[in-house]
C-alpha cells in the first residue's frame, strides 16, 4: 500500500494490498477498498462504502455521501462498487436510502466520465459507459452495456435497457428500450442501436430481427400491444428479441418510442 502523507484514512477503514491513495484524500471509518485500486488526489470515500479490485478514482470524486433527498434522515445505508471501474474527475456517488433499496450499487467494468452523478438507490450494471455530466436521478436501473451520453438526465424510477445509447443532452422520463438509439429532449427512440450492437458482435441473424421488431414498434401503425402480438407471432428463436418484449411488458412508467 502506498498513502501519501496528506491523506487523512481512517484506522477503521478495511485497506487491502496495492491501494494507493494520493494527496489529500479522505477515507471513513466505514470505508472499504479491494487490492490495487487507486485513488488520485482530493477524493472524498465515506460512509458505509465498498469498493471492488482495480478501480481508478481521479481527483475531486465524492463518493457514499447521503442520500440528496429530503426523506433521508441518515439512517445506515450503503453504496456497493465493483471490479475495474474508472471514475473520472467530479463525480458523485450518492449512498441509499432506507425508504428505497437501502443501497446505491455499480457493477464492474464501468467508466463514468468527469461529472457523472449517480443518485441513492440507483443500480448500474456492467460495460456501461457514462459521458460527461451524465446524470441518474433516483432509483434509476442502468442495464449491461448501456452507453449514456453527454449532459443527459434520466428521472427517477427509470430503466435504462441493455445495449441501448443515448444520445448527449436527453432527458429520458420513461423506459429506454434494449438495444435502442434514443436520443432529444423529450427524447424519442430512433431504432436500434447499429453500431453498438455490431461494435459487441452481434450476429448479422440477430441484428435483423431486432430490427424487424423495432420496425414494428416504432414505424408501423400498430399501437404498442398490437405490436407486441405481432412481434410474438412473427420474430421467433431470438433470445434478444423474447427479451425485449418482456422489457416492455414489465415497464411501469411506459417506454420511449
Amino acid at each position: 500500500m502506498k498513502f501519501h502523507p496528506t491523506a487523512v484514512i481512517s484506522p477503521k477503514a478495511e485497506i487491502d494490498e496495492g491501494v494507493k491513495i494520493g494527496p489529500y484524500s479522505i477515507i471513513g471509518d466505514n470505508v472499504k477498498i479491494g487490492r490495487g485500486t487507486v485513488i488520485e488526489a482530493n477524493v472524498h470515500i465515506v460512509g458505509y462504502t465498498e469498493i471492488g479490485e482495480d478501480c481508478h478514482i481521479y481527483p475531486f470524486c465524492s463518493i457514499g455521501t447521503p442520500a440528496q433527498d429530503l426523506k433521508y434522515k441518515g439512517e445506515k445505508t450503503y453504496v456497493r462498487i465493483g471490479a475495474r471501474n474508472v471514475f473520472r474527475e467530479f463525480i458523485t456517488v450518492n449512498a441509499g436510502t432506507a425508504c428505497g433499496r437501502g443501497e446505491t450499487v455499480i457493477g464492474s467494468d464501468n467508466y463514468f466520465m468527469a461529472y457523472s452523478h449517480i443518485a441513492h438507490d440507483c443500480v448500474v450494471g456492467n460495460g456501461i459507459i457514462f459521458g460527461n455530466a451524465g446524470t441518474l436521478a433516483g432509483h434509476v436501473l442502468v442495464e449491461d452495456y448501456a452507453v449514456v451520453g453527454a449532459f443527459s438526465g434520466v428521472h427517477q424510477f427509470c430503466r435504462v435497457g441493455k445495449y441501448s445509447f443515448i444520445g448527449g443532452y436527453s432527458v429520458i422520463t420513461k423506459d429506454v428500450l434494449p438495444f435502442s438509439k434514443t436520443v432529444g429532449n423529450r427524447a424519442k427512440a430512433y431504432g436500434i442501436n447499429y453500431i453498438g450492437l455490431k461494435r459487441r458482435n452481434f450476429p448479422p441473424q440477430v441484428i435483423e430481427k431486432l430490427r424487424k421488431a423495432f420496425r414494428l414498434l416504432l414505424n408501423s401503425n400498430l399501437n404498442t400491444s398490437q405490436a407486441i402480438a405481432e412481434i410474438e407471432r412473427t420474430i421467433t428463436g431470438c433470445e434478444e428479441v423474447s427479451y425485449l418484449v418482456k422489457f416492455i411488458k414489465t415497464s411501469k412508467r411506459g417506454v420511449i418510442k
